[in-house]
């Protein structure tokens, strides 16, 4: 069973191509995520390579929702937001179990 066979039946997919798609909405919300950071923290004045402990830990705390939010809005984009609309309202059924 490959990869990709082990992920459509985790995620509940029968195509190939709505995998892809959906790796390619993870990639570009990461990517996202990745490049709002540095001019983020420039601009409230931090450097973004030597962040004090409490602010990284803020910015982790508080980075989830915008990561969520960034997720439905690239899944909307590549016609998956179905299955993110469903992928983040169980991540956030999860925390709020804890």
């Amino acid at each position: 069973m490959s990869w990709i066979d082990k992920l459509k039946s985790r995620w509940g997919v029968e195509s190939t191509f709505r995998i892809v798609m959906i790796l390619i909405v993870f990639t570009c919300t990461g990517f996202t995520v990745l490049f709002l950071k540095k001019p983020l923290f420039n601009f409230l004045g931090f450097d973004a390579e030597n962040l004090p402990l409490y602010v990284s830990i803020i910015y982790y705390i508080l980075i989830l929702p915008v990561y969520m939010a960034f997720l439905l809005f690239y899944g909307f984009i590549f016609g998956q937001y179905s299955f993110f609309k469903a992928f983040v309202k169980k991540s956030f059924s999860r925390f709020k179990r804890k």
